[in-house]
């Protein structure tokens, strides 16, 4: 079966974004067709206006389309970035899954593998939490949740989480970075080819 991958991502100062496409290329590489999206933005115009970074983060990316149900029907595989706000994913990609609810209960999300990836401003900044509480959400859908596990070294080289790909804010990102995410990706890719 072919792989459509939706590659949903939320970013505020770009570090989801740069994650994101490293999985793209991965996927790519990996035979999947693959769909970079975003989540849709809903903080205040004048309070991404009001941070630098924030605002260039912004119109550096205006050309990525936002996700939509309708990228959720067409993907048979989701993998979803988004930074951890107080432990769990932050509000505008919440929103997004939010908007899901017809597509869900018409049984659209179901039977699709999932895996998900995250950020914080340090190691211990509830990155664990943020994708293990995601995932309860793909238990509702009846999705399947796909996470790297220890199924490759790199995972012990770049922090050990077994729950998805995380990264700390400022940090760079090394080859071993891009392997790690490129592992949960190819994984993500052949479980869905298996899936089908």
């Amino acid at each position: 079966m072919s792989v459509k991958l939706a590659i949903i991502y939320y970013s505020t100062y770009g570090t989801n974004h740069q994650m994101a496409s490293i999985a793209a290329e991965a996927a790519k590489a990996a035979g999947a067709e693959v769909r970079l999206l975003k989540a849709p933005e809903t903080a205040p115009e004048a309070a991404i206006n009001s941070q630098d970074a924030w605002k260039a983060q912004a119109e550096k990316t205006a050309d990525i389309p936002e996700a939509t149900a309708e990228d959720m029907e067409w993907a048979n595989a989701y993998l979803i970035s988004a930074p951890t706000r107080f432990g769990v994913m932050a509000s505008q990609m919440r929103a997004f899954i939010d908007t899901l609810g017809g597509i869900w209960a018409k049984g659209g999300l179901a039977g699709k593998p999932v895996s998900a990836m995250t950020s914080a401003q340090n190691p211990h900044g509830g990155q664990e939490t943020t994708l293990v509480s995601f995932y309860t959400t793909v238990m509702h859908w009846g999705g399947f949740v796909v996470a790297p596990g220890y199924t490759d070294e790199v995972i012990f080289k770049t922090g050990g989480n077994p729950y998805g790909y995380s990264h700390s804010q400022g940090a760079e990102f090394t080859d071993e970075v891009k392997s790690a995410i490129g592992h949960q990706t190819r994984r993500l890719v052949e479980v869905a080819g298996k899936l089908g």
